[in-house]
């Protein structure tokens, strides 16, 4: 069973609105670090926002004012709501967690390599 299942991706013209969700094992998400990450075709996979146990997040600059990430530790769901879609948002999404760190770090300079749980993605495409 993969640690992290992501959904919610889906197909939506620009300016539209998607909201992804991330359900995630007892483990996986009692990591301090999660994050959601994308990656286009022929692109590297880029960090777009992590979020800390206490809901602290950080954001890239391309995402900024137009996608939110929080945590429902009830639930076990990591979500991630997208506003304002731009056809440049089209990739694959993952959710992933950081293992090495159950608390005292600063989500937003954990290295992209130090993220190891991963869920298997959910395509998420913007037309004009």
């Amino acid at each position: 069973q993969a640690p992290l299942v992501e959904s919610g991706g889906g197909s939506v013209q620009s300016g539209g609105s998607l909201r992804l969700s991330c359900v995630g094992s007892e483990y996986a998400f009692s990591r301090h670090c999660l994050a959601w990450f994308r990656q286009a075709p022929g692109e590297e996979r880029k960090k777009v926002a992590d979020c800390d146990t206490y809901n602290s997040n950080s954001y890239a600059d391309s995402v900024k004012g137009r996608f939110t990430i929080w945590r429902d530790r009830n639930k076990k769901v990591l979500y991630l709501q997208m506003n304002s879609l731009k056809p440049e948002d089209t990739a694959m999404y993952y959710c992933a967690a950081a293992s090495r760190y159950s608390g005292g770090v600063w989500c937003s300079r954990v290295g992209s390599d130090e993220y190891d749980l991963w869920g298997q993605g959910t395509q998420v495409t913007v037309s004009s």
